[in-house]
């Protein structure tokens, strides 16, 4: 075992595989390679069973064959990325397929990476590997985000509740000032503005139109 070797297994041992492809010898090859590392691997032979197991369980990466019967594994990823219970997982196209529009439509349909037949054994790895570790940190990153929406959320509630008045407020019983927590004396205009969201607007009152203003004719 090479350093790569030892760096994979310390870094993703117990990811999760799921293995599709319907030639046996080759599903048994992948299991073989894939579980030495320490990967759990799940093998399935054909495209139904890889979007049901896939459905039921999750898995970390999906190594996808295409040339199968009944669904192909492009029609296997268009099902996979449309469901939102599934569509997060990275899926790496292993083929016989060689042609240059094979393999585009294989990152059109939404893989992350593909691989000819016979693949090479260490590039098999190093790209498992990768993708791997390009899962884990967008899920960290996307922990991370919730974590600092939910942070947000406190915050703007915390503030909004500095700006709601509550509790005790000492009132001057002649002048009608409200005293702060310093000590100072405000009126309550000015209190208000300052301690809520509260938007003031100016009029009188009828009992202070009859006293201001004796004459005027309501």
């Amino acid at each position: 075992m090479n350093e790569n070797d030892g760096a994979t297994r310390a870094t993703h041992a117990g990811a999760e595989i799921l293995v599709v492809d319907d030639v046996r010898e080759n599903l048994r090859l992948l299991v073989r390679l894939l579980a030495e590392r320490g990967y759990k691997v799940r093998p399935v032979s054909n495209g139904r069973m890889a979007i049901t197991a896939a459905q039921i369980a999750p898995p970390d990466l999906i190594l996808l064959d295409i040339l199968m019967p009944e669904l192909d594994g492009y029609q296997v990823c268009q099902q996979l990325k449309a469901d939102e219970a599934t569509r997060h997982i990275p899926i790496i196209f292993i083929s016989a397929l060689h042609e240059q529009m094979d393999i585009v439509r294989a990152f059109t349909v939404g893989g992350v990476d593909y691989i000819t037949k016979p693949f090479q054994t260490e590039e098999t790895l190093a790209r498992v590997h990768t993708h791997l570790t390009i899962g884990k940190l967008q899920k960290e990153l996307a922990q991370k985000n919730r974590e600092l929406e939910a942070q947000n959320a406190r915050l703007q509630e915390a503030l909004a509740n500095i700006k709601t008045l509550s509790g005790l407020l000492p009132i001057c019983a002649n002048c009608k000032k409200i005293r702060d927590d310093d000590g100072y004396w405000h009126t309550v205009e000015t209190y208000i503005r300052v301690h809520s969201d509260a938007i003031l607007s100016h009029g009188i009152c009828p009992d202070c139109m009859v006293e201001l203003y004796p004459d005027y004719d309501r």
